[in-house]
């Protein structure tokens, strides 16, 4: 029997978990998990990647004390951040995407490279931590200096692992910089906004190779496996993931919710981008796909009205609330508020009063926002879905997809599985 070790590291979590066949059945073990999350360091949002890496290793060992025969590892991670090297040694700190740094680049960028003009080339939506928008301020203060690597946060730790620096198709789109026609980084962008050349090298597609474990790591973890490229961007890994009949829009829900398509290739006409869609690489497609600010407003929410509530109790709450207020879950002033609570007083006016109002609130404004990327995506598209599937963490959530089932009128198809994980190793079983 074949072990395969899937990495599916998110925003606010990480997990391990073993996967085989056993009678043509694919079975999951989750053999370790870790918590994730930004630190503040000097005024700045960063990733504590040393941090990241000890639970990496950690979580390894723990599946080779498991299963001590696994043919092959990969990892995949949320999109856009990124380490800068200098060789073997990496440039510190690591930003994070909520981290306000891009605000005062941004127009230095479209004065240079107008946004019509990216959208047209890339198809990728704007969001203000965009990779394209996080390098221009690091050029601005000198970072880029002697830099020889840019890698994404998931190329980063593969790199730790085998040796092999190498660049991802599904990642790398969504930096803002890769063309939509040629599936490559797109290089008059990279020399209109005076990038090194070197940082943006010719790109791996999932299913690559790149060898087994350094030899000092394989020491470290107990054992020694093939490092495989998957579809390292979780969303492109969590589109892989889903048993969906047919080809039907579909919603990864978790920190940020991603709702989206498959089409056969970009679409970056004047709609998509006055809509915002993205468009995403995928393996063997693309994803026509737009960023919800999904569950962190409620895991924020969470935090600072009563972090020692569980979940269920909280839906209950929101359940037994009668608030019909909704909001803009979209607005920009949610990315990375100081209090979530202020963000929805301001909004609201004061006009939310218990726990429960300012949960069902989050919950209907989610839905509300799912129901008009639908109708943009159907518009967009020229087609017209009946089901929406949902998978990830906000999948378990019945109550929500409730709301959503009522605001979009679609059948919502909920699969509360380890989709991402499921993409990941769907990719490395097709290798070995």
């Amino acid at each position: 029997m074949k072990y395969y070790l899937a990495i599916d590291i998110g925003a606010s979590s990480g997990r391990h978990i073993v996967g085989w066949k056993e009678q043509g059945r694919l079975m999951l073990q989750e053999v370790y998990r870790f918590p994730n999350g930004v630190e503040m360091v000097g005024g700045h949002l960063t990733w504590n990647v040393a941090d990241l890496f000890f639970h990496v290793m950690k979580g390894i060992k723990r599946a080779f004390e498991t299963f001590p025969a696994i043919e092959s590892l990969s990892i995949d991670t949320w999109g856009v951040d990124y380490v800068l090297l200098k060789g073997e040694d990496e440039v510190s700190p690591c930003y994070a995407y909520r981290d306000s740094r891009t605000e005062a680049v941004i127009p230095q960028v479209h004065q240079k490279v107008p946004f019509d003009e990216l959208y047209r080339r890339t198809g990728c939506q704007f969001q203000p931590f965009n990779t394209i928008y996080q390098l221009y301020d690091d050029q601005q203060r000198g970072r880029l200096e002697g830099v020889t690597d840019l890698l994404m946060m998931p190329e980063y730790l593969l790199w730790k692992l085998s040796g092999v620096k190498v660049r991802e198709y599904t990642n790398a789109t969504t930096t803002g910089m890769i063309s939509a026609e040629k599936g490559a980084f797109d290089m008059d962008i990279v020399e209109a906004l005076g990038y090194p050349t070197h940082l943006f090298p010719p790109l791996c597609q999932p299913g690559a190779v790149l060898g087994m474990l350094r030899p000092e790591i394989a020491r470290q973890v107990g054992g020694n496996c093939c490092v495989v490229l998957c579809a390292t961007h979780d969303t492109a890994s969590a589109v892989e993931g889903i048993p969906m009949h047919g080809n039907c829009p579909y919603i990864s829900s978790g920190t940020w919710s991603l709702l989206g398509v498959k089409t056969p290739r970009p679409i970056t006409d004047k709609a998509s981008q006055a809509a915002n869609y993205s468009n995403e690489g995928g393996a063997g497609y693309n994803r026509y796909q737009k960023n919800i600010m999904g569950m962190w407003l409620v895991n924020e929410l969470k935090r600072e009205l009563c972090p020692d509530a569980s979940f269920p109790d909280i839906v209950k709450q929101a359940q037994e609330s009668t608030c019909d207020i909704t909001v803009n879950a979209n607005g920009p002033q949610y990315l990375a508020p100081e209090s979530m609570k202020a963000a929805f007083d301001a909004e609201t006016e004061r006009k939310l009063h218990t726990i429960g109002d300012y949960f069902r609130c989050a919950y209907r404004s989610l839905a509300v926002s799912y129901r008009d990327a639908l109708k943009e995506l159907e518009a967009n598209t020229g087609t017209t879905y009946d089901k929406l599937y949902i998978v990830g963490g906000g999948a378990k959530n019945a109550f929500l997809n409730h709301l959503t089932e009522e605001a979009t009128g679609k059948t919502v198809s909920a699969l509360p599985i380890e989709a991402t994980a499921l993409g990941n190793l769907k990719v490395q079983m097709e290798v070995n």
